[in-house]
Formats: structure tokens, C-alpha cells, sequence
């Protein structure tokens, strides 16, 4: 994300001089404060939540805020975003930035209240004016985007500006975003290559992954596989799905590292489970070939091992993966029972494309016997979760009478639901 939520700062972090052995009070409401925000820092929710909350009720503004964050969040409770607003309103009276900037965030998200975006730009201003760089970045955001206000790059470079004199990196990073780009300035590729770096080296994830495009592009720097490579390295192992993706094609392809395409299903699989379609369609096309043996060198060893220690890491789609291999007898000793464990194992995580691809599985008998009952059930199943293929499945079956009494009008309700969700051939058999 380009707007920032804020928390507390690292800077206040580095300055801790206190540790929390115990959950036992400081002196000062000021020492308990940053007590219980450093436990919160290493994740001890719990411990934060005992600190915090008694402060936050004695009318401590930061500790109000910190409550709020932990609510807005659910780190330590439950989450509940009209409690966060609560709390973000109390330290708001007395003026606190970051709860400003926090209310700003719940109405740009419309976590609590109705998305406003005239109002989060409200609160997000009143946050910047007091000098919180958080805000002055979201602000310029909002002016870049034309969101709550009218779009003006000029007064989006301002308050970018403003943030990056405090070091903000997300704010460093838009602007290099506009140098890139040409918007609101001519276009400066060095510029932006300097600024992406800044805030690259500070951690920014989605700065990671520019200045890897920039190398890989060779945009106002000299092309750079390798730099590339490491750049966006670093965005992938903070969770980027873009550089995961990205790297999945790099090392499919072989550019600027040795072609190894289980390194890249590596990749396209932490992509893919984060929900990019390309990279799940990436790598079950990188695996076809794999299985097929089109273009692709094969190392049946590194692959299966590959596939085992990610299947056993649960990972739904590699499970159904080496299920089909175990199905199918490919690159491994054909074995009905662990073919189905797999297949089990990746359909009970509640996928409904697995789900689904199970049913099919065993409504044509695929490696198996056939199953109507079976094939039913896991219809049924992916069905309950929307998905148009295995509706458009379950009206065959009433439709041919496959596995249950034949029911015309079941068969049409089921069509329609798939139809609805823009089944093609649930349609034209509607029509029919």
C-alpha cells in the first residue's frame, strides 16, 4: 500500500532504553508506555494489551491510539473496528497526530464507518499540519490520486516533500513513482532510480520491487540482471507478490540467472498462494510442462523432492500436484492411496477450484474407479463456494440423470447459478 497506518515509530523504538521481563507497572505512565509498545514491537500482544489498556483508560492519548491500532488490526483482541474508531477519537481530543492519521485510514478504507474519502483527507491533513509524516505522505497520495480532492501533482509533490525531509521511505518511493512517470514533473529516470534506492535501503517492499524494474528495464541506470535479481529478491522474501511473480519468469526463462525452473515454481507458488492468478496459471503451466516434458530439461529428483517438502509445508496446490503425479504414475511409482491422501489433503483447505478438480476426478474415473456419489460431494462442495464449473457440473448430473434421480428442474437451477456466474456452456444450455 502507498498510504501508511500508523503505529509508533521506529525511531521511538531505538530510543527504548526499558525491556518488559515481566508484566509488572513501570514508574511513569510514559515508562509503561513504551514498555508496553516494545512488547507489542516483538509481538507479545498479550503483555501490550495489559499495559496499554489501563493507560488508555486513564486518559493517556498514545496509549489510546496504540489501542486503537491493536483493535483496528486485531492484534491482541478480537478485531473490532468500531472499538479502534472509539479509541482513535478519545486521543484525537487531545490532539494526537497519529490517531488523526489512523481515523484518516479507517475512512480511506471505510473500516468502521462509510468510505469517505473528503474525510479522510480531512483528518489526514490535520495529522500532516502537526508535522507526522505518515500523514503528509497519505495526503500527497490523495492528492496524487484525485481522492477526497482535487487532483493536483503540484500540492502531492509538497507534501511527498515534506515527508521525505523526515525520511519517510513510502514517501520517497511516490515520488520516485512521479519522476518515473513524468506526472507533475518532466521525467527524470535518474531521479527516480535515486529516490526508489532510498527508500529501497530503508526496507520499502514496493520500492524493492522498482528499483529491480528499473535494472531489469535499464531506466536510468545501465541494465542489471543480477542487480535486478537481488532487488527484487528482497521484495519476494517480504512477501511482494509482484516480485515473486517476477522472479518466477526470471527464473523460468534463464534471464540473467541459470535457467531453473523449480527454483521458479518456488516462486510462482508464494505468488499464486497470495492470490495472482497469473502466477497460479504460471506455474500449473510450468508444471504441465515439467510433466509433459516440452522444452523443459528435466530433473525428475530435484523436482519431486521439490514437491514433497512444499506439499508437506501445506500448500494446497503443490499437494494436489503431487497428487495427480502419484495418480498418473509420473516421475514417481503410480500409487492410488498416496495419490488420493494428497488430493484429500489439498481439497480440505477449502479450495474450490481443488474441490472441484477432485470432482471431476472421480466423476470420469480418472486414474480411479468412478464415482458418482463421490464426484457429487465435492461438486457440491465447490459449488457452495460459488464456483460456476462445478454448478455447471452438478446440473449435468440432474440433467443426465449421472449419479442421482434426473431432475430437469434441478438441472436448470443449477445452470442458472453458473450462468449467473458467467459460465459460457451453463448459458447455451440454457438456451437450448
Amino acid at each position: 500500500m502507498k498510504l501508511t497506518k500508523t503505529f509508533l515509530t521506529s525511531a521511538l523504538l531505538a530510543a527504548l532504553i526499558f525491556s518488559v521481563q515481566s508484566t509488572a507497572w513501570a514508574d511513569t505512565p510514559e515508562q509503561q508506555f513504551q514498555q508496553g509498545f516494545e512488547a507489542a514491537n516483538k509481538g507479545d500482544y498479550q503483555t501490550a494489551l495489559k499495559l496499554l489498556q489501563p493507560l488508555a483508560a486513564q486518559g493517556h492519548a498514545k496509549a489510546q491510539n496504540s489501542l486503537g491500532w491493536m483493535y483496528s488490526e486485531g492484534k491482541g483482541v478480537k478485531q473490532d473496528y468500531a472499538e479502534a474508531i472509539k479509541w482513535y477519537q478519545k486521543a484525537i481530543v487531545q490532539g494526537n497526530a497519529k490517531a488523526q492519521n489512523n481515523l484518516g485510514w479507517a475512512y480511506y478504507r471505510g473500516e468502521g464507518v462509510k468510505q469517505d474519502y473528503a474525510e479522510a483527507v480531512k483528518w489526514f491533513r490535520k495529522a500532516a499540519e502537526q508535522g507526522l509524516a505518515d500523514a503528509q505522505n497519505n495526503l500527497g497520495w490523495a492528492y496524487y490520486r484525485g481522492e477526497g480532492v482535487k487532483q493536483d501533482y503540484a500540492e502531492a509533490i509538497k507534501w511527498y516533500q515534506k515527508a521525505i525531509v523526515q525520511g519517510d521511505a513510502w514517501a520517497q518511493n511516490n515520488l520516485a513513482l512521479m519522476y518515473e512517470n513524468g506526472r507533475g514533473v518532466k521525467q527524470d529516470y535518474s531521479e527516480a532510480v535515486a529516490l526508489y534506492r532510498k527508500a529501497a535501503e530503508q526496507g520499502n517492499v514496493k520500492a524493492q520491487n522498482n528499483l529491480g524494474n528499473m535494472y531489469n528495464d535499464g531506466k536510468g541506470v545501465k541494465q542489471d540482471y543480477a542487480e535486478a535479481i537481488k532487488w527484487y529478491q528482497k521484495a519476494a522474501e517480504q512477501g511482494d507478490l509482484w516480485a515473486q511473480n517476477k522472479l518466477g519468469l526470471i527464473y523460468s526463462e534463464g534471464k540473467g540467472v541459470k535457467q531453473d525452473h523449480v527454483d521458479a515454481m518456488k516462486w510462482y507458488l508464494k505468488a499464486a498462494e497470495q492470490g495472482d492468478e497469473d502466477a497460479e496459471f504460471a506455474l500449473f503451466k510450468l508444471v504441465d510442462m515439467y510433466v509433459k516434458g516440452k522444452g523443459i530439461k528435466q530433473d525428475e529428483d530435484k523436482m519431486v523432492k521439490w514437491f514433497h517438502k512444499a506439499a508437506e509445508q501445506d500448500h494446497a496446490i503443490v499437494q494436489f500436484v503431487l497428487g495427480m503425479l502419484y495418480l498418473e504414475g509420473k516421475y514417481v511409482k503410480q500409487d492410488k492411496d498416496e495419490a488420493m491422501k494428497w488430493l484429500h489433503k489439498a481439497t480440505k483447505q477449502g479450495d474450490a477450484k481443488f474441490q472441484f478438480a477432485l470432482g471431476e476426478i472421480y466423476f470420469k474415473g480418472r486414474g480411479i474407479e468412478q464415482n458418482y456419489s463421490e464426484a457429487l460431494k465435492w461438486y457440491q462442495k465447490s459449488a457452495e463456494q460459488g464456483y460456476a464449473d462445478a454448478q455447471f457440473s452438478i446440473g449435468n448430473m440432474y440433467h443426465n440423470g449421472e449419479g442421482v434421480k434426473r431432475d430437469l428442474s434441478k438441472a436448470k437451477e443449477w445452470f442458472l447459478k453458473a450462468c449467473d456466474k458467467g459460465n459460457k456452456k451453463a448459458c447455451d444450455t440454457l438456451k437450448m
